[in-house]
């Protein structure tokens, strides 16, 4: 049976635990907080990020994985493993995608498999999970390519966002509807159609967005009982808790995770936000393979 090496990047935000126990290579998204520069979850964990960005008034700003990069850990990885599996960052939010996909041309290697997920932050990260543990359970990696294929093709990120401070520095929003926003303390709901990140609905006030987006997964899920149901949040852990025991109770899923939104994300989501990520029912992207 050939070795297989994961390969993804730290906008999936897995879980330390994760990303340890099935030996994943991690890499990890620089980031620059008023001139200096972090790597997410290496030397800048999640709290120290939201303490640090409270304090600052400038936007921080992410740069992409560079080609150099991923060639050096290609190389590093085809000495000890047979064949790399690559599980990217949504091509339509980042340019991490292309830099996997110009190391490997410059390796011109047909042992390594890059996968534009058309997915962001945990809904990267549960992909990235389910492969890992096909692959530690023996399964070839062709069948674990079409798996991670089809779940990317259904899977569902709804995003409730708590501060709209982030998004309004960004130039996501104007400061006039951010404004608006915080005075009625209407709650953003955005969700990932085919790798972008889009409006999708709104709610007051933080208690009903648990009920939202328990809702959603009661309309849309396929089968809860038989998926893994990924959340995130950030500062957010009192609710993310709460929904997961909602979760856990009416739905009885196979497994529920949370991971807490990293520097890579959270550059843009701010603090407050809480997802959640799950497989519809129907297909809702179009995942490529390189």
């Amino acid at each position: 049976m050939s070795k297989v090496k994961i390969i993804t990047d730290s906008c999936s935000d897995l879980p330390a635990e994760i990303v340890d126990n099935y030996d994943i290579e991690f890499l990890n998204i620089e980031v620059n907080i008023n001139g200096r520069v972090y790597y997410d979850r290496a030397d800048l964990q999640p709290a120290d990020f939201y303490h640090l960005i409270s304090q600052e008034q400038e936007v921080p700003r992410t740069s992409r994985i560079t080609p150099s990069k991923f060639k050096e850990v290609y190389q590093k990885s085809l000495a000890e493993y047979d064949q790399i599996l690559v599980i990217a960052f949504s091509s339509k939010l980042s340019g991490i995608l292309d830099s996997a996909v110009i190391a490997k041309r410059e390796l011109d290697s047909d042992q390594i498999k890059i996968i534009d997920s058309k997915a962001a932050s945990v809904g990267q990260g549960l992909l990235v999970y389910q492969a890992a543990k096909m692959l530690q359970a023996g399964n070839p990696i062709e069948d674990v390519v079409v798996k991670v294929m089809e779940d990317a093709s259904r899977l569902e990120h709804i995003f409730a966002v708590g501060d709209l401070e982030m998004l309004k520095r960004g130039g996501r929003i104007s400061k006039t509807k951010a404004v608006m926003a915080n005075v009625l303390n209407i709650k953003p709901i955005l969700h990932i159609q085919d790798g972008e990140i889009l409006p999708h609905d709104r709610v007051r006030g933080k208690k009903r967005m648990i009920s939202y987006l328990l809702n959603e997964i009661e309309k849309k899920a396929d089968q809860p009982k038989k998926q893994i149901i990924a959340l995130t949040h950030s500062q957010n852990e009192k609710f993310a808790l709460k929904l997961k025991a909602e979760i856990e109770s009416k739905f009885r899923p196979q497994e529920v995770f949370i991971s807490e939104i990293g520097a890579a994300v959270g550059s843009h989501a701010g603090p407050g936000t809480l997802a959640v990520v799950f497989k519809n029912s129907k297909k809702i992207a179009k995942p490529e393979l390189y």
